[in-house]
């Protein structure tokens, strides 16, 4: 890790540098509500969080769902979740002395999150992230969502810099896969929504952290060892 040379990082969005499980699982529980069900324990909810709106219906409503029945379901989630977007989601505690880090090191950080832009665009705006970002690449901007590496391919290509010298960090194996077949270096993050049958010691990250201010350890070792010329 110490050989590392790395010009920009990359985060995943939901359960890496934004815990958003609380809106998300309030949103599904309305959801369930309305329709007569009873409602989920968070504990139940928040690791299927990565796994977007049909993760959380699956696990609410089953999988055995029409296509009409799901769409419907589908469309009241978003909806209530479009509205609270914000209300609960924040940084995860840590994670913004290492945004500031970064900053005052002049290092750019940037998001790549399957979540689509509709979305992505105004939580980052609530938590007054987006601005800071260099760039922001959602789901719906590429053809392949990760695993594949497009997203990633697509944020280097706009900060023109080599994947050799990026780094990906995500809490979910298909972040680890694209952020490798990109080029990256990778860290997953054992503290995000990790699912009880992950092994997250087989995702071949080239680091784990299992707290978010490991990341500023590991960042403060890079750069002080590969200062960022200006």
């Amino acid at each position: 890790m110490q050989d590392w040379q790395i010009d920009v990082v990359l985060f995943d969005l939901d359960g890496t540098l934004v815990d958003t499980a609380p809106d998300l699982a309030n949103a599904l529980n309305h959801v369930l509500l309305k329709h007569q069900l009873a409602p989920l324990a968070y504990g139940t909810i928040r690791p299927t969080v990565s796994n977007g709106a049909n993760g959380l219906i699956a696990l609410g409503f089953g999988s055995e769902l029409s296509d009409d029945f799901h769409e419907k379901i589908k469309l009241e989630l978003i909806h209530h979740y479009q509205q609270n977007i914000a209300n609960e989601s924040t940084l995860f505690s840590g994670l913004a002395n290492v945004l500031n880090y970064l900053e005052d090191k002049q290092v750019p950080w940037g998001i790549v999150t399957n979540k689509p832009e509709y979305l992505t665009v105004p939580l980052l705006k609530k938590l007054e992230l987006y601005d800071r970002a260099t760039c922001v690449v959602s789901g719906d901007q590429v053809k392949n969502a990760k695993p594949h590496p497009e997203s990633i391919h697509l944020a280097c290509k706009q900060l023109n810099i080599n994947p050799r010298n990026a780094l990906y960090i995500g809490d979910a194996e298909r972040d680890i896969k694209a952020g490798r077949l990109a080029g990256l270096k990778t860290i997953a993050c054992a503290y995000g929504y990790i699912m009880e049958t992950d092994d997250i010691n087989h995702w071949q990250a080239d680091a784990i952290v299992d707290k978010p201010s490991e990341l500023l350890d590991i960042f403060q070792l890079l750069i002080q060892k590969h200062p960022i010329e200006c």
